[in-house]
């Protein structure tokens, strides 16, 4: 079985990468929580990382957040309501690590070629963080546990790493099933332009096959009215970012029936009820929580121990919906059951 998921990941790559190695800690000055952000060198640069380490509690295990395409690291770090939008928070008062890392491209980390990206790319990178991680990353202790948590592209990597690399204490996959609405995903990406003719980039040295969203467009995308705070859309507005098409041929293959069945870690599954990137057609994939563990369980193997979540009224960004913090909570109960807290 180890070998047919080489094969598969084999298959998926389209450049040969050499060791990763992480760039030494630069500790921040000391604040109100326990962060450190630092660049971790990968071939193609340095991807943007902060480690966040729970207030007053020792943790044995850390989340890796990576950031999805148009989204940088605030997506998980949120600044507006902390107590109600930010993740990062959430998990750090549960008990939890966080590494909040950005992809190739955005953030703070390296902005290379756009066409160079993959999804593969980032899953490689992935995994040597989850690796650096277990050894003991920016000064922290080794973790014994990492989880690996994704969002829209991000969860697709996450499967590609935990189904090549088996190395993962945890998966949880947002914004993704195996039903995915791909006339909405063409919809949406087709109206993306280039990220240079955008007020927010122009002028930052961004090569022409960035794209972003249009102003404007992301309530339509990302969020569903009637469970979103202008606040927060005018916020998001105005940090999105930008991705490579590049990115998406390879980590599509992620949503298609095999690869996910490698997975050897207890995996959850959180959407929105109103995504209409994820859903199906007319949301039917994600009516309840039950519907959409009977659509992805055949996916996966028994040693994964399905867990699903639907948020009711949410769009994509479930991070972003006003009743995010229901999310949270099912997030915190799915991992206390890994790690028995």
């Amino acid at each position: 079985m180890r070998a047919s998921v080489r094969a598969i990941s084999a298959a998926l790559a389209t450049v040969a990468f050499a060791c990763f190695v992480p760039a030494a800690a630069q500790a921040d000055p000391p604040s109100d929580r326990d962060c450190r952000s630092f660049p971790f060198a990968v071939p193609q640069g340095q991807l943007a990382a902060t480690l966040c380490l729970p207030p007053g509690q020792p943790t044995d295990t850390v989340m890796v957040l990576m950031s999805g395409s148009n989204y940088n690291g605030q997506y998980w770090d949120f600044p507006y309501e902390p107590e109600t939008y930010n993740f990062r928070q959430a998990m750090n008062e549960a008990g939890y690590a966080t590494l909040v890392v950005d992809r190739l491209g955005n953030g703070a980390s390296s902005k290379p070629p756009a066409l160079s990206l993959t999804a593969n790319t980032t899953a490689e990178a992935l995994h040597q963080i989850v690796r650096s991680a277990r050894r003991g990353i920016a000064g922290a202790q080794p973790f014994g546990k990492v989880i690996t948590v994704g969002h829209s592209l991000t969860s697709g990597t996450s499967v590609m790493e935990a189904a090549a690399h088996r190395d993962v204490d945890g998966v949880l996959l947002t914004g993704y099933s195996h039903a995915p609405s791909y006339g909405e995903i063409l919809g949406v990406i087709s109206s993306y332009y280039p990220a240079v003719n955008d007020p927010r980039f122009a002028g930052r040295g961004y090569d022409p096959n960035y794209l972003t969203t249009r102003p404007g467009s992301r309530m339509h995308d990302f969020f569903d009215p009637a469970d979103a705070d202008p606040a927060v859309v005018d916020l998001d507005e105005k940090t999105k970012e930008v991705f490579s098409l590049s990115e998406y041929p390879d980590g599509m293959l992620s949503m298609l029936p095999g690869m996910s069945s490698f997975i050897d870690a207890p995996v959850m599954i959180a959407t929105g009820s109103k995504d209409r990137l994820s859903c199906g057609i007319g949301y039917a994939v994600c009516a309840s929580s039950e519907t959409l563990h009977a659509a992805e369980a055949p996916y996966f193997a028994p040693e994964a121990r399905l867990r699903t979540f639907v948020l009711p009224g949410s769009g994509h960004s479930v991070n972003l919906a006003r009743n995010t913090v229901d999310y949270q909570a099912a997030v915190v109960d799915w991992a206390n059951s890994i790690t028995g807290r």
